[in-house]
């Protein structure tokens, strides 16, 4: 699926992966299975992604909830309103009803491994989003203790790292806190669990959204797509690392002769195969479930 069209439904927005609908006090969120890298949206899907995507949101909405309550109302299609019983086939497995709210202007990043902007950032200035790190460290180094390094929100193109204080500016220091905090135990609690199943989160993106004056979880929760997932067993400081996610697409694209402006190249089929088959083991590891069922 990499489009939708519900006739008679407002759409609220389309994002690079999700459709998100608006149902008045709830949202409809529909997970495609669209791919994008660097930023561009490409022509082809990857089998299964939205169903994988939206299978380990709930999945770790569920262990977290209780630290922090998610915005997730209901992800089985015969507890939506009737208005959407018609679509069932294609919302099955890939959707979710969720809580509408006002979403904070700040990306949550957690970080126990250094890495991406992070190891780009720490060699130009040894620190990551103003907190100072050791001298010495590697790339994928595992860091001393978890970080919260917060960026900004771009409705396109990238986000921009900021400090605490930036956060204290949008959100009030009390706020920023809470955030800070949750974010931190989420992360912590998550990769735990997640590395005795063979996984290591390196680093993760959450969102947060106030209902009823109060602050829940909201968006999607680490999944490949908001976290960079690698196998324990194959773990080796000092360089990149390999992981569950679209990493086949961007090496592939990367190359090929492509400025990584807008239209983006077809992917070979084995591409797309492989890619596919990383978005189910990761599924597979963290839930114990058969992919297959999928």
């Amino acid at each position: 699926m990499l489009s939708t069209d519900f006739k008679g439904l407002k759409l609220f927005k389309r994002g690079k992966v999700r459709d998100v609908y608006d149902l008045g006090n709830e949202l409809l969120v529909v997970s495609s299975d669209r791919v994008s890298a660097f930023d561009v949206v490409l022509p082809c899907g990857i089998p299964k992604k939205g169903k994988v995507l939206t299978a380990i949101s709930l999945f770790w909405f569920e262990f977290t909830k209780d630290i922090i309550p998610n915005h997730l109302v209901t992800a089985d299609v015969n507890e939506y309103p009737q208005q959407l019983h018609k679509y069932k086939d294609e919302l099955a497995g890939r959707s979710m009803l969720v809580l509408k709210t006002r979403p904070l202007p700040v990306e949550c990043v957690v970080r126990g491994y250094l890495s991406g902007s992070g190891w780009k950032e720490y060699r130009q200035k040894q620190s990551v989003c103003g907190i100072e790190l050791p001298v010495g460290l590697a790339e994928s180094a595992k860091l001393p203790e978890i970080i919260f390094t917060p960026s900004t929100k771009a409705d396109s193109g990238h986000d921009a790292n900021v400090d605490m204080a930036y956060v204290e500016d949008k959100l009030g220091r009390e706020a920023a806190d809470k955030i800070r905090d949750v974010s931190i135990a989420i992360y912590r609690k998550a990769s735990d669990y997640a590395r005795s199943k063979g996984i290591i989160i390196a680093d993760t993106k959450f969102e947060f959204g106030i209902h009823q004056a109060t602050p829940i979880l909201i968006d999607e929760v680490l999944t490949p797509d908001s976290s960079r997932f690698w196998p324990l067993d194959q773990y080796r400081p000092g360089m990149p690392q390999p992981s569950f996610d679209k990493q086949f697409v961007r090496d592939y694209l990367e190359g090929l002769d492509w400025d990584k402006n807008p239209p983006a190249p077809k992917l070979p089929d084995d591409i797309i195969a492989n890619t596919s088959r990383k978005y189910l083991e990761a599924y597979e590891r963290l839930t114990g479930k058969d992919p297959q069922a999928i």
